[in-house]
């Protein structure tokens, strides 16, 4: 709102010739500032430097990501196979020389009624014969064969790598003195 006022001044105005006093009369106008206050004012100035502290903040933490972001050096992906499946190492001793071979003597007459043609002594000779020849061989003493001899027939038990080794083993013991038969199954694995 605006507010009329009459203001009155007094002036002397001097010329080369006389000097008066003139009685000025002019309006004035003021105008009613009470629209912004200064309070208001000032919570204005306070929320723009708020605002330009924050943009400020804001800017300066793209950058540093940015700094960031560009100093850390690309990832790496490593892929670890796994190592190529080795077959399992099966390792079998043979039992010690110290330990009697097994005799298994049956006291059944076969049919017919006859006595058995080889005697439990002399299976026991043809046990060791052939427990000496497996375990004197460096080929065959670390297959772990075992052997039961029964009336001159070798029962061959264990498992070999190849079907030669396992035609090697029996001719071996064909070689051996009382043996009648064999019965091998050894097995290839």
């Amino acid at each position: 709102m605006a507010e009329r006022e009459a203001e009155h001044r007094r002036i002397v105005v001097e010329t080369p010739h006389e000097r008066r006093e003139v009685e000025h009369t002019e309006a004035v106008h003021h105008h009613d500032r009470s629209g912004v206050s200064g309070a208001a004012l000032a919570a204005i100035v306070v929320g723009v430097i708020a605002l330009a502290a924050i943009l400020i903040l804001f800017v300066m933490n793209q950058q540093q990501a940015n700094d960031n972001l560009a100093a850390q050096q690309p990832s790496t992906t490593i892929v670890q196979q796994p190592a190529p499946q080795q077959p399992p190492v099966i390792v079998e001793q043979p039992a010690p020389a110290t330990q009697p071979a097994p005799v298994i003597v049956t006291n059944s007459m076969p049919s017919g009624g006859t006595a058995p043609t080889t005697s439990g002594s002399e299976d026991a000779s043809v046990q060791m014969a052939v427990d000496k020849r497996l375990s004197d061989d460096p080929t065959f003493s670390t297959l772990g064969i075992t052997t039961i001899v029964l009336d001159g027939k070798v029962t061959l038990m264990g498992m070999v790598k190849t079907q030669a080794l396992k035609s090697q083993i029996e001719r071996a013991i064909w070689k051996i003195k009382g043996v009648k038969s064999i019965d091998n199954q050894i097995t290839i694995g």
